[in-house]
Parts: C-alpha cells; structure tokens; sequence
C-alpha cells in the first residue's frame, strides 16, 4: 500500500515553492534595478514572426543544394 503523504513533506514542498518565489522575485527586482525593462503583451499575441519557410524538419541527411 501507498503510504499518505506526511505533514512534514507538505511542508517540504511549500518551502521549496516559497524560496522560488523569492528568488525569482529576487531575480526580477535586480533586473529592473539595472534598467531592464518589462513588457506586457496582450494575450493571443505571439512572438513568432515569420510564419512561412518550411514546417518540418530533416534529421540524419544533408540539406540538398
């Protein structure tokens, strides 16, 4: 049988969680300190611009010339 997660690793994980939240905040904080900048962008918009070329991809052969 599967033992039942104890109280002390629920703790574990919420600790783990929280300092990489921190760091992260941390991290955001000395990248706007040294004039980093952030952009929002509108949800549905994508960063992808070019959109023709080719949709697959060759492995193991030689482009032809």
């Amino acid at each position: 049988m599967a033992k039942k997660a104890s109280s002390a690793n629920k703790r574990g994980k919420e600790t783990v969680s929280t300092e990489s939240r921190e760091a992260i905040e941390a991290q955001i904080q000395a990248f706007l300190a040294s004039g980093g900048e952030i952009e929002q962008v509108p949800k549905g918009v994508s960063g992808q611009t070019n959109t023709s070329g080719p949709k697959h991809i060759t492995l193991g052969k030689k482009p032809r010339a």
